[in-house]
């Protein structure tokens, strides 16, 4: 048992013990282990870093600031001594979710078949939904992919994880452009920007719901000039404007003359429309054309979600795709028309304005 801080409220360490340790995942950062809390019998991860002295860590000041249903919440945190003396490590307690997009997708793959398009739907608007509420609190993931959307399989409840990337991104301030996992890299991170945004992360959803449709990422390569490569032969080759807008330090750069490849061609012929359109307002090279993410949640391609009688291929209810704070509700309120349907108003407006109906 550790003496933690909870990881949201008032800095009041409290006594943890948690039993049935075992590692389930290892990184360059540390191990992430798995946990019975004992008071609760609740399963949590625990993410073991080394914790350098000369640095606030960086993820643990995002993670207490952040709190919502489609973010694997920050439980507790303590810090604990390593093998080397002078070593301290810090502890972070978090939700415990099963699985993860990426392994739900191969597990389809591996049965020769495609994802139910109901999963695509549920997972993708979730993980707007999460990028909305990062976004609106100035910060930006900067590794969006499968691996870090932790999917609980019963109820279709998506979380995003791993902050270790993430960073409130300041207007005129610079950022390392070698972020980003390599098939989910910007066009703008390729070209080595420092002043990129947060549409970044949008670019890297894009990829996310284009894998899911195609079976296997769009944009394979092993380096910034093949995944380059890849993006063109899809949207063509970018114009002056848009490389400007990218990083113009490269405006005078040759690119092959390739046309763009229509969206149509580039997905299975049943693949539905909305989906296709959905993507093609996703991975555009100029950053601030791509959606937002409440845009994204808007689209056409989340309808089903939004009628009464949409339910899980196992029968069971949708998760919890409605209940917007008021935080989410102001960040694009003339938008909340479209997010809140009919059957969901007395819920959300609501509770988000003292019982005072929202629309």
């Amino acid at each position: 048992s550790f003496v933690a801080t909870p990881g949201q409220g008032p800095d009041r360490p409290q006594e943890v013990s948690y039993t049935d340790i075992k590692v389930i995942g290892n990184g360059s950062f540390g191990v992430v282990y798995q946990a019975r809390l004992i008071d609760s019998q609740e399963m949590v991860a625990i993410k073991k870093v080394l914790q350098d002295k000369r640095f606030k860590n960086r993820e643990l000041q995002i993670m207490r600031k952040l709190d919502h249903c489609n973010i694997v919440r920050l439980r507790y945190f303590f810090y604990s001594s390593g093998e080397k003396k002078d070593e301290v490590y810090l502890n972070l307690v978090l939700d415990f979710v099963p699985e993860t997009v990426y392994r739900v997708a191969r597990h389809f793959n591996k049965a020769k078949s495609i994802i139910p398009i109901i999963y695509v739907k549920v997972y993708m608007y979730q993980l707007f939904r999460s990028l909305a509420y990062i976004h609106s609190q100035g910060v930006c993931h900067r590794d969006i992919k499968p691996q870090n959307l932790l999917v609980d399989p019963e109820t279709a409840i998506l979380k995003l994880c791993d902050f270790g990337s993430a960073k409130q991104l300041v207007r005129g301030e610079p950022n390392v452009s070698y972020i980003c996992s390599r098939y989910y890299r910007a066009p703008e991170l390729i070209f080595g920007a420092t002043d990129y945004t947060a549409n970044i992360d949008i670019w890297s959803a894009g990829c996310v719901l284009a894998e899911l449709l195609l079976g296997q990422p769009i944009f394979p390569g092993d380096s910034g000039v093949d995944q380059l490569v890849e993006i063109i032969k899809v949207l063509g080759t970018p114009t002056r404007e848009q490389i400007r807008e990218m990083n113009p330090n490269y405006t005078e750069f040759k690119f092959p003359q390739i046309k763009a490849h229509p969206w149509t061609k580039v997905f299975k012929p049943r693949t539905p429309p909305e989906a296709i359109a959905l993507c093609s307002r996703l991975l555009e090279y100029t950053p601030a054309s791509r959606l937002s993410p409440l845009e994204a949640c808007s689209h056409a391609f989340f309808d089903e979600l939004r009628q009464p009688n949409t339910r899980l291929p196992s029968g069971r209810e949708l998760p919890m795709l409605f209940n917007f704070s008021t935080t989410e509700l102001s960040i694009q309120p003339q938008l909340n028309s479209t997010l809140i349907p009919p059957h969901a108003r007395s819920h959300t407006a609501a509770s988000a304005h003292g019982g005072k109906p929202l629309l």
